[in-house]
């Protein structure tokens, strides 16, 4: 795993805590691209536990979890490059315009976050300017280095959803969220399908809603060939799951260069 380096841009973080984010394999030439919005349950020290119970610091609302590992295998296995954030949703959610409420959510399947509420512009700046801006701004680096050195990078963000919410039961192992452009989606409906894993198409979220903020601004608004993955939570919270899953993905991801060109 090669990681590169990040800045910390912002008093919000100390200088003896992890940056906003992390790269592995930041100079592959692959046109690839993973992206991990929701990979961490750490909070800044500066924040203290927001007013959440532990349970609550790592239920779904604060990680995505399985997500962060899954991205880090399959960045490992298949050599292309990924950026992963390393803070909570909770803190502010890097999938979101930061005018979306749910940016900075106040409460949640039942959950009440303390530390979001009557938050000041400046709190609310002093999270973005040390996490949000510079994810982004890493994730557009890498975008632009793609595109430099080959053909437009395919852009992979891959999230997980629970398997359970607001009391129903979600039947889909997988999901698949695409908008305006199917070419990748197609190929990965096709890949899970033929895996025996019930695949949804746009659920158990739809890639058309207007809070997939990562995608939009990074592939959609730059014609990159591009899709979001949900896995469910149950099949990669261990790190067996994991493997199992990231073994059907690379299939799929490895063929993507020739299928795309």
């Amino acid at each position: 795993m090669s990681v590169g380096a990040n800045l910390k841009i912002s008093s919000l973080l100390a200088a003896d805590e992890p940056g906003p984010y992390f790269e592995i394999n930041a100079a592959s030439a692959i046109p690839i691209l993973l992206v991990c919005d929701h990979a961490s349950c750490c909070f800044p020290q500066a924040l203290g536990d927001m007013g959440l119970d532990p349970f609550a610091r790592r239920c779904h609302l604060a990680v995505d979890i399985g997500a962060g590992p899954l991205t880090e295998c399959l960045s490992d296995s298949l050599g292309v490059t990924a950026v992963v954030a390393q803070y909570s949703r909770l803190v502010v959610d890097l999938n979101r315009d930061l005018l979306d409420p749910g940016a900075f959510l106040e409460f949640g399947d039942g959950i009440v976050v303390p530390g979001n509420r009557n938050l000041h512009r400046a709190d609310k700046d002093a999270r973005a300017d040390a996490i949000y801006w510079p994810y982004h701004h890493a994730i557009d680096a890498q975008v632009e280095r793609l595109r430099s050195i080959g053909p437009p990078p395919a852009f992979i963000a891959v999230h997980s959803f629970t398997p359970v919410l607001n009391g129903e039961t979600r039947p889909w192992q997988v999901g698949v969220l695409w908008d305006k452009d199917p070419r990748m989606a197609e190929i990965f409906i096709e890949g899970f399908r033929a895996a025996g894993l019930v695949t949804g198409d746009n659920e158990p979220y739809s890639g058309k809603a207007p809070q997939d903020y990562t995608i939009d601004t990074h592939a959609e608004a730059g014609g990159l060939p591009h899709v979001g993955i949900e896995v469910r939570q149950d099949l990669i919270d261990s790190v067996a799951g994991v493997e199992t899953i990231a073994a059907v993905l690379h299939r799929i991801i490895a063929s993507l260069p020739a299928r795309i060109a």
